[in-house]
């Protein structure tokens, strides 16, 4: 018996994959890496720095911090680094003749490690019309990924920039397809596109991208543009649309969401043929947040723009059934 691990299935040839029986090893919730760190990583890091418990001990809220402030991934590597270096300084402060018991709180892990090189950018960069959030599927788990749109004056002209591959490519062209033929009953004008060039970008332009999974999230932040609705804070979403505006499932559902989880996201909207993905969630996770499941893009437009007006009432949110 041979057991192999790898980030990617992909570049395993078909003849030998279809050979092997393939395990699936998610990324872990913030109760499990809180849990791993206490019964593992603190205990190793600590021998490995020669010193003990009573000189260092770690707060609960002192390891979410770090965890996640510090590191964003999925599994424990670069976790594991940061607590090791917590440790390898309060070595050389004992060395240095400073014996006080060090306690990492939110406060002492700044101080120790130095600025955070996380945060949360999602309520700062849906301020505007023109950007959503959507959930992309890496190797090391799920991510959030921010699609902008951005108009200027021009002659049916559309620019898609970030590094993306061509599936991706082809599904801003349909995502913006479908908007034109909605144009009325989003309340735009039908020849808004005879004067306007339109860019349609995805930061973080040296890492390539490309899947259709991202066609709501384009499709919503077009829309956000042209009618000048922001889109809420808190949403993130997936799924592929056809130019008629279904929206049909994708894949990586449990990853996607527990990086939405660790985005400070709330609320998911998904493809309703993914609901039965949400049975891999942790519970846990699935009570802190609420899932939205759609079959058209009319519906993931209703739950993620902002209401025109105060007197518009918003949508009602249905949550998932754990």
């Amino acid at each position: 018996m041979f057991i192999t691990t790898a980030n990617q299935l992909e570049p395993i040839p078909a003849p030998l994959r279809d050979r092997m029986e393939v395990i699936e090893l998610p990324g872990y919730t913030d109760e499990q890496k809180l849990q791993i760190a206490r019964r593992h990583l603190i205990p190793k890091q600590l021998a490995e720095n020669g010193i003990t418990a009573e000189q260092v001990t770690f707060t609960d809220e002192g390891l979410l911090f770090l965890i996640h402030n510090y590191t964003r991934e999925a599994g424990l590597r670069n976790l594991e680094r940061e607590i090791g270096s917590i440790c390898r300084k309060v070595a050389r402060a004992l060395t240095e003749g400073r014996n006080e018991v060090v306690v990492a709180t939110l406060e002492t892990v700044r101080s120790l490690l130095g600025p955070e090189r996380y945060f949360s950018e999602v309520a700062e960069r849906t301020d505007e019309p023109g950007v959503a959030v959507g959930l992309a599927w890496t190797p090391m788990g799920g991510e959030i990924m921010f699609i902008e749109a951005t108009k200027m004056s021009g002659k049916k002209g559309v620019m898609v920039t970030g590094n993306l591959g061509d599936v991706m490519k082809e599904s801003a062209q349909a995502a913006l397809s479908h908007i034109r033929s909605r144009a009325a009953r989003l309340g735009v004008a039908a020849d808004f596109f005879d004067s306007m060039d339109i860019h349609i970008h995805v930061p973080a332009g040296a890492v390539p991208k490309d899947g259709p999974s991202a066609g709501v999230t384009i499709a919503t932040a077009l829309t956000s543009l042209l009618t000048g609705r922001p889109v809420r804070h808190d949403v993130a979403m997936t799924g592929e649309i056809t130019l008629r505006g279904k929206v049909l499932p994708v894949g990586g559902i449990k990853d996607k969401v527990l990086g939405a989880k660790r985005a400070g996201i709330n609320t998911v909207i998904l493809p309703r043929r993914n609901e039965k993905d949400l049975e891999d969630v942790p519970e846990v996770i699935r009570q802190s947040m609420q899932f939205v499941f759609v079959d058209s893009v009319d519906q993931v437009i209703g739950h993620a723009l902002v209401p025109t007006n105060a007197a518009e009432t918003q949508p009602p949110l249905r949550a998932a059934q754990s």
